[in-house]
């Protein structure tokens, strides 16, 4: 493997990581073979050993990222799906790829390795990824739609209802505490999908376990005094049926509330690494991320300045959204709770460094 490296500048740094073992309850053990499992450095060394997959499948890629031979190859990590025109070139590149991967020491493994149409669709990385037929609305007569999986579906409805049954005894606000970070991140891996119907979903599931929720706290209230007790309207939003503890000012947050985001393709070559790309990647981060939308409006109700140091937001230094309210004490995402600030003025905020009319700026009603 270290030969496989070639010229590649940490080369040595990655010897010694090697060799450096693991320490469990206080006793070093060495590495004899390989790297613990789940060490950070194991997609790093994988993507060394299979990085000319591509070559060995005969396909490459133009200068201007066009694929050039029969075989599509897309990988992460070790998660790979090959692309293929028909069933016979599919068992090809099967072949093919055993015998490449096992002069590396490498095997695909067999239970999880699969032939598939892509009208029958498959899994890849929580999504599911399929052809429709679709004869009266294209031109081909299909539509390819990538969709959280059913697994995945699965997988996130036992975790949100172990989580409402554990937080059964505990204030509502702790509830919505530990609920909230798990919606979010959930719903922001899958906005590139077609989601909105997954998303829509899982509300009505939050909403029956709510009710479950507060009808096992209070099973003696009538169910008008449950209503008005725990949903309602949050500020900048017209629905009503907001779950909320509203003594601890803790939105439970909803997940259509994530809007979709249609990822965009990176030109080929273009690494994050490449010190000449700084400010393509930099411009890429700020509009493709989950705040895309709010980035846009708050820039333009800012004018386009920082608040706390006067500047121009886009003078080429990082820019974070702060929230007024911290999370932690019952902020939400909401526009009226977020100002747009570089990065060393979200940190000198933080600090309590901020000066007074800084602050008084960034209060939730001003401006």
């Amino acid at each position: 493997m270290v030969e496989a490296l070639g010229g590649f500048p940490a080369r040595e740094v990655i010897k010694q990581w090697l060799k450096a073992g693991y320490v469990e309850e206080d006793i070093r053990h060495p590495t004899d073979a390989g790297v613990p499992q789940g060490g950070i450095v194991s997609p790093l060394l994988l993507n060394v050993a299979i990085h000319s997959m591509e070559q060995a499948l005969g396909s490459d890629y133009t200068p201007r990222g066009t694929l050039r031979g029969k075989y599509a190859l897309v990988r992460y990590a070790d998660d790979i799906v090959v692309f293929c025109p028909t069933q016979d070139d599919a068992t090809k590149a099967k072949a093919i790829l055993v015998e490449w991967l096992g002069a590396r020491g490498l095997r695909l493994s067999e239970d999880k390795t699969r032939i598939r149409h892509l009208l029958e669709g498959f899994d890849f990385l929580g999504f599911n990824i399929r052809h429709y037929l679709t004869p009266k609305s294209t031109k081909s007569g299909y539509k390819l739609l990538i969709k959280p999986s059913q697994d995945s579906i699965q997988q996130i409805r036992r975790k949100l209802k172990g989580i409402w049954r554990r937080q059964v005894g505990t204030p509502t606000v702790a509830l919505i505490n530990a609920m909230n970070p798990v919606i979010r991140c959930w719903s922001n891996y899958f906005r590139t999908g077609v989601a909105k119907k997954v998303f829509a979903g899982l509300n009505s599931f939050m909403y029956y376990r709510a009710k479950r929720y507060v009808k096992r706290r209070h099973p003696r209230k009538a169910g008008w005094w449950r209503t008005d007790q725990y949903w309602g309207r949050t500020r900048g939003r017209q629905d009503q049926w907001v779950f909320m503890d509203k003594e601890g000012k803790a939105t439970l947050r909803k997940f259509a509330w994530t809007k979709s985001v249609r990822h965009r393709l990176v030109p080929k070559n273009y690494s994050p690494d490449d010190p000449t790309l700084q400010d393509y990647w930099r411009q890429r981060r700020a509009r493709t991320s989950a705040t895309e939308y709010r980035y846009r409006q708050l820039f333009q109700w800012q004018k386009g300045i920082c608040p706390v140091c006067h500047q121009r937001l886009e003078n080429g230094e990082d820019t974070h959204i702060h929230h007024v309210v911290p999370k932690k004490r019952g902020g939400t995402d909401d526009l009226p709770n977020l100002r747009l600030v570089h990065s060393n003025c979200h940190r000198q905020i933080h600090s309590s460094n901020a000066p007074l009319e800084v602050r008084q700026w960034l209060e939730p009603d001003a401006g």
